[in-house]
């Protein structure tokens, strides 16, 4: 795993100036602001440094990927100083690890990301033990035996947290196979007598690389960009199209246009077409493939064509071609971007289902929504190893357009890892 920090100006030319040099995969571990330095510092403006990671060759990945374990990382590097904060964190005084208001609000991404495994840091490992063994005579070899304890004082402790974190996953129900290749992968990577924080932040980061970036919608490089929805009923697909829209129309203020393939439920076609005239936006409802040709002809002066799609069961095989019909119209006409979108309440097994049902139609990425109606998140690690995708956006609620965010890897690994 190569780690490595970036500085300029913005977070995104720091962030550019990374995938120029390690290459399009570069996962952003951290962000945070840096004070120049210098005379006269404090009159220059701050820069932002921006921590990435890249896998190299033969690392984990995907599940599909086979999976080979990464040596430990060199003394003095990026990883060590990440697990060092991580270790006064939790062993020292509190009191003493308390910021000033002036000091600046990142810190390190183990520090920021699992200060609120604190508290179950304190209370699960350190839990009732077994009444102690009679101590051994004190002989000569007093110095040796107490190395040799201490040495099995650790491992043992070692060992309870990795028990920990692997309950703490199957709790959030990350899947059995996927939490134990991610425990084992820690433990490969770890050394006898070593730190329990450091398997806290080697898990932390391995989770985080699973993930990988998320990818947002992009505009086309010439013409309108045609996004299709998909996914089975009720999962909340117009409201999130409304959301994006209103992202795009009011926030960026590109030109966006709103079609609807949805003949099925004329509540839907309603509800979209009110979000059109909230906007101001263009909407139409499409009835073939002829209808989705006619309105790229129309609207090819538009930044965004976003599509909504009908809501049926995955097991409809009339509907499903009649969607293969629609995603397709457009092939060699414009550029475009799927959206699988899947509520997060759903079923691991039917995820699966629905998932791979729809791989057999187009390449997609995932949205997942109703966050805020489950208290586990397991299933969006669980569903992005499983399809090897990425995961885009995610929704918390029904307000538009405040309720969806790009999807954010290291505050989803906190939650699965215990944090609040």
């Amino acid at each position: 795993m190569i780690i490595k920090k970036f500085t300029a100006k913005t977070e995104a030319e720091a962030t550019a100036e990374a995938r120029k040099e390690l290459g399009p995969n570069v996962v952003v571990m951290n962000v945070r602001s840096v004070k120049q330095k210098g005379i006269f510092y404090f009159l220059k403006a701050p820069l932002m440094e921006v921590t990435v990671a890249l896998e190299e060759e033969g690392e984990p990945g995907a599940v599909r990927r086979k999976v080979v374990t990464p040596e430990p990382a060199p003394m003095g590097d990026p990883v060590r100083e990440a697990v060092s904060r991580v270790s006064s964190l939790v062993n020292a005084d509190l009191e003493k690890e308390k910021k000033t208001p002036d000091e600046d609000h990142h810190d390190s991404v183990i520090e920021e990301k699992l200060d609120s495994l604190q508290s179950l840091l304190e209370k699960q490992i350190a839990s009732p033990a077994p009444a102690p063994e009679p101590e051994p005579p004190k002989t000569a070899q007093k110095s040796v035996q107490e190395d040799g304890s201490k040495a099995d004082e650790a491992d043992s402790e070692l060992l309870k947290f990795m028990k920990l974190l692997y309950n703490t996953m199957i709790d959030n129900e990350v899947n059995e196979k996927v939490a134990n290749a991610i425990i084992e992968e820690t433990r490969k990577s770890s050394k006898p007598g070593m730190p329990f924080d450091f398997a806290l932040a080697a898990t932390y980061q391995k989770m985080i690389l699973k993930f990988g970036t998320p990818q947002t919608i992009t505009p086309a490089t010439r013409g309108p960009k045609v996004v299709f929805f998909i996914g089975p009923t009720g999962v909340g697909k117009t409201t999130t199209i409304a959301k994006i829209a209103s992202k795009f129309s009011v926030e960026e203020g590109k030109k966006v246009a709103l079609l609807t393939a949805d003949t099925y439920r004329i509540a839907a076609a309603e509800q979209l077409r009110t979000y059109a005239n909230i906007l101001e936006v263009p909407f139409r409802i499409v009835f073939s493939v002829e209808d989705v040709e006619k309105a790229l002809d129309d609207f090819t002066a538009y930044d965004y064509i976003l599509v909504d799609t009908a809501g049926h069961s995955h097991q409809n095989e009339t509907q499903r071609e009649q969607m293969n019909e629609f995603i397709h119209s457009v092939d060699g006409l414009a550029e475009k971007e799927t959206f699988l979108v899947l509520s997060a309440t759903t079923k691991y097994r039917d995820l699966i289902s629905i998932a791979d049902t729809y791989s057999s139609m187009t390449d997609y990425k995932l949205i997942f929504t109703k966050l805020d109606e489950t208290t586990t998140l397991g299933n969006l690690l669980n569903l992005k190893l499983h399809t090897g995708t990425t995961i885009s956006y995610v929704t918390n609620g029904q307000n538009v357009p405040d309720d969806i965010a790009p999807f954010n890897p290291q505050k989803t690994v906190k939650l699965l890892l215990g944090g609040k």
